[in-house]
C-alpha cells in the first residue's frame, strides 16, 4: 500500500480541503453531537486516538466524521504531520473506526449459560465460564481450538467468575463458596478434571471468625505480577490472597452488602476498587491502612447497586456498570471521605433479579453524584453484567461497552457519550463480553449459550452514530 500511495500523485491541499468529499454529505451530519465530556479525561481521550493536528486542522470546521483511511495514508506520504510515519494516536484513529460489529460468528454453544467470557492480555487465549461446573480456554491463534476443558471443583450454581494469571500458565476461578480454586493450564491433555487428571488448589478466603458461615466470591483478580489475587465476596469483604506464601494476606470488612466487583487499579496494586450493593465505590490504597476497613475514598452516585467496576489502568478513572440502568465514569480525584448524602434504595421491593426497572425511576439522579459522566441505553437486569473501557492499543480506550439483559452488546463513545453502535444476534440476556486487545474483534457470551464472535466487515465506513444523547454531567 505504501509503495503504491507513494506513486500516487495528488494535491495534498485539495485531499484535506475539499468541500465536496462525500463525506461530508453523510447522514451522520445532522446527528452531531451537542454534549460533549467536559473533563480531562476527554482531552487525554483525545490525546490517544485523534490524527496529527495537520492532518485534521482543516477539517474542524467543515466535518463531523473522522478522517478517512485513504486520507490517513495520503497525509503520511506526504509527511503532513512532520514525522513521516504514524502515531500511536494516528493507528487507534484509523483502527478504532472499523469497529467489531459485523457479520456475527458462533464460536461455541452450550446447553448452559454463559457467564463470563475473557481474552487474555494478548488476545491469544479466550476464556468463557459456563453455568454448572465447565470452563474452556480456546486457543484464538489456532482457529479457536479448545484447548483446555475444565470440570471445575466445588460450584455453586455457577462459575462467579475467572482470571487468568499474566503469565498464561494459571486460571483462578471462583464460585458461590468461599474457597476459588487456581489450576495450571497450558498441559498437553485438553481436559482438566478437578483433582482426577489435573490439580486444583483451593485458596480459602474465610477467616477464623467466619462462625461457620458459608459465602460466596463474586469478583476474583489476578495482580499484575501475579503474585497475588484479589476477591469481592457475598460477606460484604474485601481479600487479598497471597499465593507465593499461600494464605490470605488481607481481610476488610468493606461495604454493607454483597461486593460485587474488585479489581487493582493498575500494576502498583497498591490501589484496589470494589462495588457493592450498597450503591457505593470505594477505593482502597493498601499502604495506608491507618484504620482497619477504612477506604481511601468513596463515590457515590449510583442509586442501585453495583454489579461490575473496570479500571482504565492508570489508577485514576474507572467504570461501573449499575442496577440503576446506568454506567457511571468516575475520576478518584472526587471522591469523598465519606457516604454524606447518600439515599435509601427507592424501592425496597424491587428485585432486578425478575422485575423490570421502573420507569419513573430512570430520570432519578442522585443528589451528591460525583461521578463524571452517566451513560443510559443498556439493561442491568437479571444477573451481575459487565461493562469495559475499549481496548488501549486499537482505540486509545475512547469506547466503552457492555452486555445487556435485552440480549444486545452496546458500545458508547466515552467523550459524546453517543450510542454508536448495538449489537444484536443473542436471544437472551449478555452477561459478558470481550474486545480483542489488538483487532476489531468483539465476543460475546449470552445466557442463550452461545458464544459469538463480531468483526469488522472490511469496508472503510465510519461508525454511525446514535440519534440520542446518552451521556448526562
Amino acid at each position: 500500500m505504501g509503495y503504491a500511495m507513494s506513486r500516487f500523485e495528488t494535491d495534498v491541499s485539495v485531499i484535506f480541503s475539499s468541500s465536496s468529499d462525500s463525506e461530508t454529505s453523510h447522514d451522520s451530519l445532522i446527528n452531531k453531537p451537542v454534549k460533549n465530556l467536559d473533563h480531562e479525561i476527554a482531552q487525554l481521550t483525545r490525546l490517544r486516538s485523534a490524527p496529527h493536528e495537520n492532518l485534521s486542522r482543516d477539517l474542524l470546521v467543515k466535518r463531523v466524521l473522522p478522517l478517512s483511511t485513504m486520507k490517513m495514508l495520503a497525509g503520511r506520504e506526504a509527511n503532513v504531520s512532520g514525522r513521516g510515519r504514524f502515531s500511536s494516536a494516528d493507528c487507534c484513529h484509523v483502527v478504532s473506526r472499523h469497529l467489531p460489529v459485523n457479520d456475527p460468528c458462533v464460536v461455541d454453544q452450550m446447553t448452559s449459560r454463559v457467564y463470563l467470557s475473557q481474552f487474555s492480555t494478548d488476545g491469544s487465549l479466550f476464556i468463557a465460564g459456563f453455568q454448572g461446573c465447565h470452563i474452556r480456554i480456546y486457543n484464538v491463534d489456532k482457529g479457536w481450538k479448545v484447548q483446555n476443558d475444565i470440570i471445575a471443583k466445588c460450584v455453586r450454581w455457577t462459575i462467579t467468575d475467572a482470571s487468568l494469571s499474566p503469565d498464561q500458565k494459571f486460571l483462578a476461578y471462583a464460585s458461590l463458596t468461599p474457597i476459588a480454586h487456581i489450576v495450571k493450564i497450558g498441559s498437553a491433555a485438553t481436559e482438566s478434571h478437578a483433582n482426577v487428571t489435573d490439580i486444583h488448589d483451593g485458596l480459602d478466603f474465610s477467616s477464623n471468625d467466619d462462625g461457620g458461615y458459608s459465602f460466596g466470591v463474586f469478583s476474583i483478580k489476578f495482580s499484575t505480577d501475579g503474585r497475588e489475587i484479589v476477591a469481592g465476596t457475598s460477606d460484604e469483604s474485601i481479600c487479598v490472597y497471597d499465593l507465593e506464601a499461600d494464605k490470605l494476606s488481607l481481610r476488610i470488612s468493606a461495604h454493607e452488602s454483597d461486593v460485587n466487583s474488585v479489581c487493582f487499579a493498575d500494576e502498583s496494586g497498591h490501589l484496589i476498587y470494589s462495588g457493592s450493593d450498597d450503591n457505593l465505590c470505594k477505593v482502597w490504597d493498601r499502604r495506608c491502612f491507618n484504620a482497619k476497613g477504612k477506604p481511601a475514598g468513596i463515590l457515590m452516585g449510583h442509586l442501585e447497586g453495583i454489579t461490575f467496576i473496570d479500571s482504565r489502568g492508570d489508577g485514576r478513572y474507572f467504570i461501573s456498570n449499575g442496577k440503576d440502568q446506568t454506567i457511571k465514569l468516575w475520576d478518584i480525584r472526587k471522591m469523598s471521605s465519606n457516604a454524606g448524602g447518600t439515599i435509601q434504595s427507592r424501592n425496597s421491593e424491587w428485585d432486578y433479579r425478575w422485575m423490570e426497572y421502573p420507569q419513573e425511576a430512570r430520570d432519578l439522579k442522585h443528589p451528591s453524584d460525583l461521578s463524571v459522566a452517566t451513560y443510559k441505553g443498556h439493561s442491568v437486569l437479571c444477573t451481575l453484567i459487565r461493562c469495559y473501557f475499549s481496548p488501549d492499543y486499537s482505540t486509545g480506550q475512547k469506547y466503552i461497552y457492555t452486555g445487556s439483559h435485552d440480549a444486545n452488546v452496546y458500545i458508547y463513545d466515552l467523550v459524546t457519550g453517543d450510542q454508536v453502535s448495538t449489537l444484536q444476534y443473542h436471544k437472551a440476556t449478555v452477561r459478558d463480553c470481550s474486545w480483542h486487545p489488538n483487532y476489531p474483534m468483539l465476543v460475546s457470551s449470552s445466557f442463550d449459550g452461545e458464544i459469538v464472535k463480531w468483526e469488522y466487515r472490511g469496508n472503510d465506513e465510519a461508525p454511525v452514530q446514535g440519534n440520542n444523547q446518552r451521556l448526562q454531567r
